[in-house]
């Protein structure tokens, strides 16, 4: 008899790996480590609040999670960011849907030039967006957040007062926002914020679209000399925060909860942070004695009434994608009333 327990314990401690579930080990294990992929340098903002949010799930999980953070597309580049996390070469990723052009054809409308009045407003409009929609481009990862900067506005080695200022000079742009530049009258150049300062250095280009905090954060303010304040037609950059869907699902039900409670509270986090930078910008671009240039009214309507049909093209597009791009724009513009009348420019 006792021969017989003794050898029924043996099977079942020999077969004990191949019978429990993967996400055990998980759920107790004393430390799981994640690799956090972030295209910001480690001195910005932006990169400082991913940060801060990997060390408070690591405090809330007591240290059952251990998040490493490799700023600056140390571990992969930008644009390889969001496939990075797909093929489990990071565990998590924060850069730019426009960096992959086209592959986000529902979340491109965040980026379009519909007047964004701070990224607090651009920020929870993404969130919102997405929790509404629940795009399919997006199923093949978990999506933790989402953020973006304040509107879009054109930093120039030159004076852009108005529109004939622009005919032919080359802009720096990214995604939706080389349409913008094309609709005002420019030439765009597609390149990621890294490669800019040099580019506006050397004269490869001569201007570029961005928000305001470029001019401190990515030091761009030493290259150009003037900015147009063109807020009417401020686009936006919309910025991911996503995770490995197998690691994802890996985890158990508390740590998933933690994760997406931090997450959560971030969105308001990553909204401030750009808010603030725009101001420090703001200010530091003017202590270097460059020129803000305010559009007079008359100018701002030819400048919204020329990126019109780039709203219009969206919509055609995702048409043709059997998305319903009207129905997007809609919700996004009443997404920016409804935030623009909690968060104030």
């Amino acid at each position: 008899m006792k021969r017989n327990v003794f050898l029924l314990m043996a099977v079942i401690a020999f077969s004990l790996p191949a019978i429990i579930p993967a996400n055990f080990s998980a759920a107790y294990a004393k430390t799981v480590n994640l690799t956090y992929s972030i295209f910001f340098p480690p001195t910005h903002g932006q990169c400082q609040a991913g940060m801060s949010w990997a060390k408070e799930v690591e405090k809330r999980t007591d240290g059952r999670l251990k998040i490493t953070v490799f700023p600056g597309g140390t571990l992969t580049d930008a644009n390889q960011c969001y496939d990075g996390v797909v093929k489990g070469i990071s565990d998590i990723g924060m850069s730019c849907f426009a960096y992959t052009r086209g592959r986000f054809p529902l979340m491109e409308v965040i980026d379009l030039p519909l007047g964004y009045p701070n990224g607090q407003v651009v920020t929870h409009v993404a969130n919102e967006f997405y929790e509404s929609f629940q795009p399919e481009e997006l199923k093949e990862v978990k999506v933790l957040y989402i953020h973006g900067h304040g509107p879009g506005l054109l930093h120039m080695k030159k004076p852009v007062r108005t529109l004939e200022d622009l005919k032919g000079l080359k802009i720096r742009s990214t995604g939706l926002s080389a349409k913008v530049v094309e609709a005002l009258g420019a030439t765009p150049v597609a390149m990621p914020q890294g490669s800019t300062y040099e580019a506006l250095q050397k004269g490869v280009v001569e201007g570029t679209f961005g928000p305001i905090e470029v001019l401190k954060g990515w030091r761009q303010a030493e290259v150009i000399q003037y900015t147009t304040d063109c807020f009417d037609v401020g686009y936006t950059t919309a910025m991911f925060v996503v995770m490995n869907r197998n690691k994802w699902n890996a985890f158990p039900e508390d740590i998933r909860k933690i994760i997406t409670e931090v997450s959560r509270e971030w969105i308001d986090v990553h909204g401030a942070v750009w808010d603030q930078i725009d101001m420090e910008g703001r200010k530091y671009t003017l202590s270097l004695s460059n020129e803000i240039i305010q559009l007079p009214e008359e100018e701002n309507k030819r400048w919204t009434e020329a990126i019109e049909p780039v709203i219009n093209d969206y919509m055609k597009s995702a048409q043709e994608k059997g998305l319903d791009g009207e129905k997007a724009v809609a919700a996004v513009r009443r997404l920016i009333k409804k935030y623009s009348a909690v968060y104030q420019k």
